[in-house]
């Protein structure tokens, strides 16, 4: 997800000056944090409440505090898994020497962390952005791992046909992109402004979503995201999302509740159309208001509805 915020001046910016924070400090963000180890890399995730198993998978420039709300509304009667990719959040930030920043990595990481912890049955996933390609790739390799899906403004497939390609994703993988995505961390910044649009994200919470790109360093993993969008034959990755987006038909059986903001210039109606191609019977909330944070915009109408989804396919009865 790249963010329309590229032509804001520099002094729109100020408040989110570079700053290291303890995670104690972020809004709403009062969970106690766990470390896996991937091969050498550390990956920090969140491990809230007992029950059915509910993972939840971030995008691109985001990390787990995106869900902080709905671990809130679910850790009652279910275990809500989140972790931040590698390079992102409270994880690790390796270089590139140290880490492959592809898709098939993040599908690697994700299996070996869920082996970890042993949750391997009776999986709900919700995603997210990226998170809907990696969660979706891993559910179409392990279908029988997967009972209920919730899909939020992401895409789990090739662009479509219909959809012209942004010309901010085309600017973010140019060669001015470093210097916008790492130098003035234009992606992170941007996302917080521009893809909330009923109300302003609060400065808090939005310094909250920066915290952890706070340096060129730290903002590696954010650029590296958008130069692996495989747009075309022969781009790494394109032969996955193709394999992934022939399999999701292995999916179709399943509950899915689809929650999305149709303000989102990325995954907008036309990303919603194949989905609905695709999972003709998942039932639908759309959000006219709304825009790609569909977390954060829409959060008193849908985590509500995401909850009664849940309860209402109860993997007990």
């Amino acid at each position: 997800m790249v963010p329309p915020a590229f032509d804001f001046p520099l002094p729109h910016f100020v408040w989110f000056e570079s700053f290291v924070v303890p995670p104690s400090t972020l809004p709403g963000y009062e969970f106690t944090h766990h470390y896996a180890d991937l091969g050498g890399m550390r990956m920090h995730y969140l491990d809230e409440g007992r029950g059915e198993t509910v993972v939840m998978l971030h995008g691109n420039p985001n990390w787990s505090y995106y869900y902080r709300n709905l671990v809130v509304a679910l850790r009652d009667r279910y275990r809500c898994l989140v972790p931040d990719h590698i390079g992102c959040g409270m994880s690790d930030k390796p270089d590139d020497r140290r880490y492959e920043f592809s898709l098939a990595q993040r599908v690697a990481d994700l299996e070996h962390w869920l082996d970890k912890l042993q949750a391997v049955r009776d999986l709900t996933l919700i995603v997210h952005d990226w998170g809907g390609m990696i969660g979706m790739a891993y559910a179409t390799k392990y279908p029988d791992r997967i009972k209920r899906l919730v899909v939020l403004n992401t895409g789990a497939f090739h662009l479509p046909a219909t959809k012209p390609v942004p010309w901010q994703l085309k600017l973010a993988r140019s060669p001015f992109g470093a210097l916008l995505v790492r130098g003035f961390g234009a992606f992170s910044r941007g996302a917080v402004q521009s893809c909330v649009t009923r109300h302003p994200m609060p400065r808090d919470v939005g310094r909250a979503y920066c915290a952890p790109y706070d340096s060129w360093a730290n903002r590696l993993a954010v650029h590296r995201f958008v130069q692996d969008i495989p747009l075309k034959p022969g781009d790494r990755g394109y032969d996955l999302v193709t394999q992934v987006g022939n399999n999701l038909e292995k999916l179709k059986h399943l509950p899915m509740l689809i929650g999305w903001g149709d303000k989102d210039f990325v995954f907008d109606e036309h990303f919603l159309r194949e989905w609905q191609s695709r999972f003709p019977t998942a039932e639908l909330h759309r959000y006219p208001d709304c825009g790609h944070y569909i977390l954060e915009d829409a959060r008193d109408e849908l985590i509500p509805l995401i909850r009664k989804f849940l309860d209402s396919h109860s993997l007990q009865t």
